[in-house]
C-alpha cells in the first residue's frame, strides 16, 4: 500500500500511517558528524527494510514502503538543521496525518553517547531542529526518539562538538543503538508511545 498524496484544500486524515523523519544537515560534509544520528537511523531502516530514498517531495529526501505491514514514509528534510519543521508540516499536510503519526529521531547532548530515550511530547530541550518542528506544526505532542551524543568538553564550542565526527569506539555504541531504534520504531507503530516508553527508556 502506498500513500495517497493530498492536493490543496484536502484535510481527511490518513489512518493507520507513519512518517517517520530523522534530522540532519545535507550534504556530505555532516554525513557522519554527531548531529547527524538521525539521518543515520534513516539509512539504517532503509537498508533493513529494502527501502530507497527516491524521490524528493515536501523538501526532503523520501522514501515509501512497508515496516511489518504499516505504511511508512522515511525522511530526511533537506532544510538544514534549524528549518527542519518546514518539511515536517509539509509532510503532515501531504501525507494527510496527524502530529501523533511521525516519529522524529534527533541528537542530544543531555545524554550519554548511544542513550536512548522515547517521548510522546516535551519542549525542544534546546533543540533547534525539535523547536523549528514544534513551531511550526504548533505543538509538542508528537512521538519522538531521542539519541545521546555525549557533551562537549570544558571550553568546546557547541556547535564544534555537533559537527564532530564520533571517535571509533563511540560509534561502535552508537551502531548498537541504531539498531536498537529499529526495534523502539516497530514498537511506537504497533503498541504505541506508551509501550515503548516504559520498554525503553
Amino acid at each position: 500500500m502506498r500513500f495517497h498524496w493530498a492536493n490543496k484544500g484536502v484535510v481527511s486524515l490518513e489512518k493507520d500511517k507513519w512518517v517517520i523523519i530523522g534530522l540532519g544537515n545535507p550534504g556530505e560534509q555532516y554525513s557522519q558528524t554527531r548531529h547527524n544520528v538521525g539521518f543515520m537511523v534513516i539509512n539504517h531502516l532503509c537498508r533493513l527494510h529494502n527501502i530507497k530514498l527516491a524521490q524528493n517531495k515536501c523538501q526532503a529526501r523520501i522514501g515509501e514502503g512497508e515496516i511489518h505491514e504499516k505504511t511508512v514514509i522515511l525522511a530526511k528534510p533537506t532544510t538544514f538543521m534549524n528549518l527542519s519543521g518546514k518539511s515536517v508540516v509539509e509532510l503532515c499536510k501531504r501525507c494527510r496525518i496527524s502530529s501523533s503519526q511521525i516519529i522524529v529521531i534527533h541528537d542530544d547532548v543531555s545524554l550519554p553517547v548511544g542513550k536512548i530515550r522515547v517521548r510522546s511530547q516535551g519542549s525542544s530541550g534546546g533543540h533547534n531542529g525539535i523547536q523549528s518542528i514544534i513551531a511550526c506544526l504548533g505543538t509538542k505532542e508528537f512521538p519522538r526518539i531521542r539519541i545521546g551524543i555525549g557533551s562537549p568538553s570544558e571550553g568546546m564550542d557547541m556547535a564544534e562538538f555537533v559537527l564532530s565526527r564520533f571517535e571509533k569506539e563511540e560509534m561502535a555504541t552508537m551502531n548498537q543503538s541504531i539498531e536498537l531504534i529499529a526495534m523502539v520504531v516497530d514498537t511506537i507503530m504497533n503498541d504505541g508511545v506508551e509501550v515503548a516508553m516504559n520498554k525503553y527508556n
